[in-house]
């Protein structure tokens, strides 16, 4: 293998252009050709591609999105689609690609290992929703920025004695929520993983407040249900007002923290010799606090039940 590619894919998230600074140097360092993908797979069909040297990812660690920035592209999920990218790929002499993205951008390495071509998938996503590995880029940058805002939202539920409701991304996995109302002292916690009901949630709350308790704060994932929605069910069913908060994109960017710094820096070097070593088809992973690498398939086998021992804790913790 001589000449290998990289590009990003899907939702942006924050450590991605340190995991693509991994790609390009140790593929330098290894004696390999590097070429950056623009825009997604959508660039891949329209043959956005172009070299990349250690100058080109010079001053990015520390910056958050993707340099090779991003798209969403259903055109890649026919054959006709795959082809055009395939033809682009031979035609610039690229033997090898690296995919960093989330689920719907393994799919589409996936599919392109099956055609032959080799491909590994690196792990960026703030939901922390891929089988196989413990961690993704950029889980821990949006559980900071959530942290952060739920202590300010605090502050202003504390003076005005008031009960906020923050919604957090996540699409179908619980784990932003779940560690950003654990570590921000959330009262209630709502994640997809868990069935809720209103009469407890509402139960928890007059608790509180029969303790002498002035505010609260309740983390929903967005993969449960919208905030506004459950303030109309609190309204409904027990007559509660509260104050909303959405945190929406302002999730997904920012400076990664160190830990996705050094996370994407070992991916992507993983990245690089697993193609190099004709590992193809696989993905880049923690577990145990090692860098793997498995098998792409594995990432959609049926979701992994998560460790919900966090869960109950939070329960626990928030009489």
């Amino acid at each position: 293998m001589k000449k290998i590619a990289v590009m990003t894919s899907g939702g942006d998230a924050p450590g991605m252009n340190a995991a693509i600074r991994a790609v390009v140097r140790k593929g330098i360092y290894e004696g390999l050709e590097v070429s950056g993908i623009y825009n997604g797979y959508q660039g891949l069909m329209d043959g956005k591609i172009e070299p990349l040297w250690a100058g080109s990812v010079g001053d990015i660690i520390q910056r958050g999105g993707t340099m090779l920035r991003s798209s969403r592209c259903p055109e890649f999920k026919t054959p006709e689609g795959r082809e055009k990218g395939l033809r682009q790929l031979r035609h610039h002499g690229i033997e090898g690609l690296v995919v960093i993205g989330g689920d719907g951008s393994f799919r589409g390495a996936l599919e392109l290992s099956r055609a032959g071509f080799p491909c590994v998938g690196v792990p960026g996503t703030i939901d922390n929703d891929i089988n196989g590995t413990d961690y993704t880029l950029g889980f821990d940058t949006a559980l900071n920025t959530v942290i952060d805002a739920i202590d300010k939202i605090r502050d202003t539920a504390t003076s005005h004695e008031r009960t906020f409701i923050i919604e957090v991304m996540g699409r179908d996995a619980g784990d932003l929520a779940l560690w950003a109302g654990v570590a921000g002292g959330a009262e209630t916690i709502l994640i997809p993983e868990r069935p809720h009901d209103p009469a407890e949630i509402v139960n928890r709350l007059r608790q509180g407040t029969d303790r002498g308790k002035k505010h609260s704060i309740l983390i929903v994932a967005e993969g449960v249900m919208t905030a506004q929605e459950l303030a109309g069910k609190l309204m409904d069913v027990a007559g509660i007002e509260t104050r909303v908060s959405v945190l929406g994109h302002i999730q997904r960017g920012g400076t990664p923290s160190g830990r996705d710094r050094v996370l994407a820096s070992r991916f992507g070097a993983r990245a690089v010799e697993a193609l190099i070593a004709g590992r193809a088809g696989v993905a880049v992973g923690m577990r145990d606090h090692t860098v793997i690498d498995y098998p792409l398939t594995e990432v959609f086998d049926e979701r992994e039940n998560k460790d919900l021992a966090l869960f109950d804790l939070s329960k626990e913790l928030s009489i």
